[in-house]
Formats: C-alpha cells, sequence, structure tokens
C-alpha cells in the first residue's frame, strides 16, 4: 500500500477477531517501530508481544492489580478484565524505556516511543491488518509495570491490539478537514 494512503485512511478498528498478524507481519510491524523519530539515536523503547496463552496470563494481572486496589472485586469485573486480554489475537505492550541523557529530556524519550507506536498501527493497516491502540488506568498502574518486569524508568504508552477486522473498515479521511486543526500562524 502506498505511504500517504496508510497515513490519510488509517483508522482504530476496535473489534478484532482470529487470525492475528502473521509472522511476516508482525516482523514488518516491528521493523517499523524501530524507524520511530528518535532524538540522538537513544532508541528509548521496548515492546512486548504478547500471544496465545500469554494473553490469559495477562488477563490475570490485569485482575491481580485490580485487587490490589480493592479487596472485594467482583466475579463479574474479574471476567470483563479478564475479556480485556482476548480483545485480539495479538497484543504489543509499548514501553518506553527511559534513558539519562544531558540533551534528550524524559517527555521527548516518551515521544518516541509513541512515534514508534503509530508507525506500528501504519504499519499494521498497511498490511491490511486491524489495529487499536488502548491505554486505561492500568497503564499507568506501578503494580501492573512491576507485574510486567518494568523497572521504575520504564513507562507503558499504551496497549496496541493487533488482529482482524470482522468487518470492512471505511475509509474516513476525506471527512476530516485539514483547516480545523492547521492554522497559519501568525
Amino acid at each position: 500500500m502506498d505511504a500517504l494512503v496508510a497515513l490519510q485512511n488509517r483508522t482504530s478498528s476496535p473489534r478484532l477477531v482470529e487470525p492475528g498478524p502473521t509472522i511476516e507481519a508482525l516482523e514488518e510491524i516491528k521493523k517499523s517501530a524501530l524507524r520511530a523519530a528518535d532524538h540522538c539515536r537513544l532508541r528509548p523503547w521496548r515492546f512486548l508481544v504478547i500471544e496465545g496463552d500469554s494473553r490469559k496470563k495477562l488477563g490475570e494481572l490485569f485482575i491481580a492489580t485490580e485487587k490490589q486496589k480493592i479487596s472485594n472485586v467482583t466475579e463479574n469485573k474479574c471476567e470483563l478484565l479478564a475479556k480485556k486480554a482476548m480483545r485480539a489475537p495479538t497484543i504489543i505492550i509499548v514501553i518506553a524505556s527511559l534513558k539519562q541523557h544531558p540533551v534528550v529530556p524524559a517527555i521527548e524519550q516518551i515521544i518516541s516511543a509513541g512515534a514508534a507506536a503509530q508507525n506500528m498501527l501504519n504499519a499494521a493497516y498497511a498490511l491490511g491488518l486491524g489495529a487499536v491502540w488502548r491505554t486505561g488506568e492500568v497503564a499507568y498502574d506501578m503494580n501492573f509495570s512491576a507485574g510486567l518486569g518494568l523497572t521504575v524508568s520504564e513507562k507503558i504508552v499504551g496497549f496496541l491490539y493487533l488482529g482482524t477486522m470482522p468487518v470492512a473498515r471505511e475509509a474516513s479521511a476525506s471527512k476530516i478537514k485539514t483547516n480545523d486543526y492547521f492554522q497559519n500562524w501568525p
């Protein structure tokens, strides 16, 4: 797919089904992440790829994290949390892995990790896959991060859910007007 077509027509796909990306497609998505804007080539990111039974373990971590905050989590809430990890065949957790640097502040490193996430979304779209970027309260929970093995200098930027769209996506780029968001200054 042409790069401009992908950039101008990509949409989020909140409903995803099997199959997930092939090994080859996932490799292309990974390569795209590594080309993100990156001041001083710090590569201030890393990624956790979660597929198969690992999604159940992720669901268990969602539940355990909730139970650390609330002592009487209902069975219904536990089921809902477990289902979050099953929303797509493949989940990539995008992590800003912050490094001490005299020129590149933490915010630029977090933005770089966000750029890597966006590159992966665009690559997924170009490959004909559905994808959506989610965060939620758990992304900022220190107990959850520790459960994933993150260090204190690492921050979750988002969860990328990848899979197949159950219905064809609508190209919505033509509905968005650039003048609504871009103005000349002064």
